[in-house]
């Protein structure tokens, strides 16, 4: 059998935020601190990428690395894809990969709770989350040594799938889908409905608010649990849907929030001359208007992903609370 092939995707390195300043006379302290953690944070990211390339030296695989900004082209001819940053790079790179490649997720710039704490009266010293990463540079090589040796196999995550006209979206989402008027001041107005094997399985719904968000497990935790949702466990099939600040809905406000399982599709009318489809974030955008059916589901190829041990242990803690919630929020 011929060596591993890796591809190595990493979050770009930003300029350095202390030299683009205007010079120490011109900011103001809390100014100061915030470029200060910028500049750490941009190095201690560059750190952790030549971490990285120095351990994988010493595996006995072939590997390359790509920059996310010239990642164009979809993943092939790799066994594992390595991604170096936090959630967001993981989730642009899932863009370019289908469901045979498994993806490893490095947090390179994990927030520090001393940090925070410490500066929360000043500036948000927040870093990266890394959900979906397994792992840090403090871990790294281990983990990497385990999946190389396949001592542990990669989870498999639903993603949405976006249909337009008939026609589907080249781009499945990982975290979310939002159906939203371009300007975030403007109305956005649309009806939906639920539907089984071409059967209506939920009153037909028509909604003026703020957009229409959904998001898969792995997305749940993310702006869905922000705006008033549930965490749902990662592994689940089902997509969570919720209407963005409706505005008086009436007798349909048990409608505004719920559940699409893995066997049903929500179908949208758009009924707004400028209307947009964002995938994970405001990165991809496809254009809609006026009269145009959306299709969302989950009818879409599953990513691999290798998670974090502790991710995994909270998934049954994480059942019990979603079983609770699926017969409350399903109503259909």
């Amino acid at each position: 059998m011929g060596r591993k092939r890796l591809l190595v995707v990493l979050k770009p390195i930003e300029a350095d935020p202390v030299s683009q300043s205007e010079g120490p006379s011109r900011i103001t302290n809390p100014q100061s601190k915030m470029l200060h953690h910028l500049d750490s944070r941009r190095k201690v990211h560059n750190d952790a990428i030549s971490c990285c390339q120095n351990i994988l030296r010493r595996k006995p695989i072939e590997w390359n690395s790509v920059v996310l900004t010239d990642l164009s082209q979809p993943v092939h001819d790799v066994n594992l894809v390595v991604t170096v940053g936090g959630d967001g790079t993981l989730l642009q790179a899932s863009h370019f990969i289908d469901d045979s490649v498994p993806v490893l997720g490095v947090n390179s710039d994990p927030t520090q709770p001393k940090e925070v704490e410490k500066l929360s009266n000043e500036i948000d010293a927040s870093r990266s989350t890394g959900y979906l990463c397994a792992t840090t540079i403090d871990n790294f090589e281990e983990v990497l040594d385990n999946i190389l040796q396949g001592r542990t196999i990669p989870s498999k995550l639903t993603r949405i799938s976006v249909y337009v006209n008939s026609q589907v979206l080249p781009t499945y989402a990982l975290n979310d889908v939002l159906i939203a008027h371009p300007c975030p001041a403007a109305l956005s107005q649309f009806s939906f409905k639920i539907k089984r094997d071409g059967e209506l399985c939920s009153p037909l719904v028509n909604s003026r608010s703020s957009g229409l968000r959904f998001s898969t497990a792995a997305g749940s935790t993310a702006a869905m649990l922000s705006a008033g949702g549930f965490p749902m466990p990662i592994l689940s099939q089902d997509l969570q849907f919720m209407v963005r600040e409706p505005i008086s809905p009436g007798n349909t406000s048990s409608l505004m929030h719920g559940l699409i399982k893995s066997h049903q599709s929500m179908e949208v009318t758009w009924f707004c001359k400028e209307g947009g489809v964002y995938i994970d974030g405001s990165h991809v955008f496809f254009s809609i208007q006026n009269g145009d059916a959306i299709e969302i589901s989950s009818k879409a190829p599953i990513l691999k992903v290798f998670l974090s041990h502790n991710l995994q242990t909270t998934v049954k803690k994480c059942e019990e609370k979603y079983l609770h919630k699926n017969v409350i929020a399903c109503k259909y």
